[in-house]
């Protein structure tokens, strides 16, 4: 029987018997999953099951009504809070834990963006070893993961940026140990996604020309210098650092790398 990661609940692959409680779903897009799959839910349910997931803990009922609904007045945004519970279809009740005038997310559901963030943590953290069966893809599709993409409330937009840092910072993370064991074709995997994840960022060109150069593969190396050197001057109109050209220093000279001579 294969092992179930954490990362297979992440993404809410694993067939339904290896996964029991409800799964909520904020990466790439929102969904809640109960016994008999997806749960349709409305437009305020969906913003009060993600705040409730992303803030970890209990919510007093008015603070919660007023970030959900900021414009409307106090009274008028607890009436919503309570229409939009009592409208819940039953997966998404038990979704929700009720503490007097407090509201946190039930224990029971699990939430593929907490198991993402463990993910990362994990491949951070150089005292965790990554196991030689551990699906790397896998580990790279969940980092390449968006949080509530096209959400665009503040409270959604503080929370994807810093989970946009973590998860391109665990990806390079993630090639610079593959590379360290020369599992390069995964370590290229890793880098070549976080470069997708942001283009403009030179940590991840600088990872990708490393392997390159690592499996003497100078002319990928020189031709990934030279599109992020192009991708800079169209976008910034700026010179990527004497730090990522001197990494061709061996075989190029310091005058076609740009590189300051002072």
């Amino acid at each position: 029987m294969r092992t179930v990661f954490p990362s297979d609940i992440v993404v809410g692959t694993s067939p339904p018997e290896e996964r029991i409680q409800p799964l909520l779903c904020l990466l790439n897009g929102f969904r809640l999953v109960g016994p008999d799959g997806s749960v349709p839910l409305t437009q305020s349910a969906q913003r009060l099951l993600a705040f409730l997931a992303l803030r970890g803990h209990e919510i007093h009922r008015s603070k919660l009504a007023g970030v959900l609904w900021p414009d409307a007045s106090e009274s008028r945004s607890r009436g919503s809070l309570r229409s939009t519970l009592w409208r819940l279809p039953d997966p998404g009740k038990e979704a929700v834990e009720a503490l007097g005038e407090t509201l946190k997310l039930a224990g029971r559901v699990s939430v593929d963006f907490s198991e993402a963030r463990q993910v990362a943590s994990r491949v951070i953290d150089p005292s965790i070893r990554l196991p030689k069966e551990e699906p790397i893809d896998h580990m790279v599709e969940v980092l390449s993961a968006e949080l509530l993409p096209d959400w665009y409330e503040d409270w959604v937009l503080i929370e994807a940026e810093r989970w946009r840092q973590l998860r391109l910072h665990a990806l390079e993370v993630l090639a610079e140990r593959l590379m360290a064991h020369e599992r390069y074709a995964e370590a290229m995997l890793a880098a070549l996604a976080a470069v997708d994840g942001e283009p403009l960022r030179e940590s991840g060109h600088a990872i990708l020309m490393r392997i390159h150069i690592a499996e003497d593969n100078r002319s990928e190396a020189i031709a990934e210098f030279d599109r992020y050197r192009r991708l800079l001057d169209g976008e910034l109109g700026v010179e990527p650092t004497d730090r990522l050209g001197w990494l061709l220093r061996d075989f190029l000279p310091g005058q076609r790398l740009g590189l300051s001579t002072t």
